[in-house]
């Protein structure tokens, strides 16, 4: 499923946003220590998705959801995922 996600970290509860065509597959990835920015922070995760029909659109949402910055926005998103 191509789309963005929302990891968070078990070790520090910190956040990790993407998107990719597989979310299953990189959540795997990132478990298995096969992406650097984030082996350091295992184990990981999935708090929140979206799906997009085109990669290119799910990026566009994930920098949006990138630039807002503030933790409790993020938050508030992931809330929103988990009452449904």
């Amino acid at each position: 499923m191509t789309g963005v996600y929302i990891l968070q970290s078990s070790k520090n509860n910190s956040y990790y946003i993407g998107s990719c065509t597989d979310i299953d597959l990189r959540l795997k990835q990132h478990n298995r220590a096969l992406v650097k920015s984030t082996k350091r922070f295992i184990p990981w995760k999935l708090v929140y998705k979206e799906s997009y029909v085109k990669l290119s659109l799910a990026r566009i949402r994930e920098l949006q959801i990138k630039s807002w910055k503030k933790r409790l926005a993020v938050e508030r998103l992931i809330k929103t995922f988990q009452n449904f």
